[in-house]
C-alpha cells in the first residue's frame, strides 16, 4: 500500500485517483518451454486465463560461477491480476515450472510488480474491473 501521510499537497488530487485502482499485480514469469503446455492446464483449473505469451532469449555471465550461459530459450508469460488471484497464481507457476522436488537451475524466475491502472480499450473501463 502507499503511504499517503507523506505525499506533497500537490499530490492530494491523484490520490483519490489511486486509492480506487491500487490492488493489481503483474506477474512476469520466464519458463522453460516444456513447461507452458502444462503451467497454462493449471492457470487455466484457477480461473486464469488472460495472458500474453513471447519466446524469450536469455543470457547470464555465469551460473553459479561455473559457465556463461548465452541465448537460453524461455516462455515468458505475463499476466496482470487483481490482488486477490496473485497468491496462488505465483504459487501454481511456481509449483508447475519446478524441476524435480528441489527445483534446478534454469526453472526460470518470477517477478511480481504493481500496476497502476488498466484501462479496458474496447469500452474504456479502468482498474481492477478491466483486468
Amino acid at each position: 500500500m502507499y503511504d499517503w501521510k507523506n505525499l506533497d499537497a500537490a499530490l492530494l488530487p491523484r490520490k483519490k485517483f489511486f486509492s480506487k485502482i491500487v490492488g493489481m499485480k503483474r506477474i512476469i514469469a520466464l519458463i522453460r518451454p516444456k513447461k507452458w503446455t502444462a503451467i497454462r492446464e493449471a492457470l487455466s483449473q484457477i480461473a486464469v486465463e488472460r495472458m500474453t505469451v513471447s519466446d524469450v532469449l536469455g543470457y547470464a555471465d555465469s551460473v553459479h560461477g561455473k559457465f556463461p550461459v548465452e541465448n537460453a530459450q524461455y516462455v515468458q508469460v505475463v499476466i496482470v491480476v487483481n490482488d486477490d488471484f496473485l497468491d496462488r497464481t505465483v504459487s501454481t507457476i511456481e509449483k508447475v515450472a519446478k524441476t524435480g522436488k528441489d527445483g534446478m537451475s534454469g526453472d526460470g524466475k518470477i517477478f511480481v510488480l504493481p500496476v497502476d491502472d488498466t484501462i479496458q480499450i474496447k469500452n474504456g473501463s479502468r482498474g481492477k474491473g478491466a483486468v
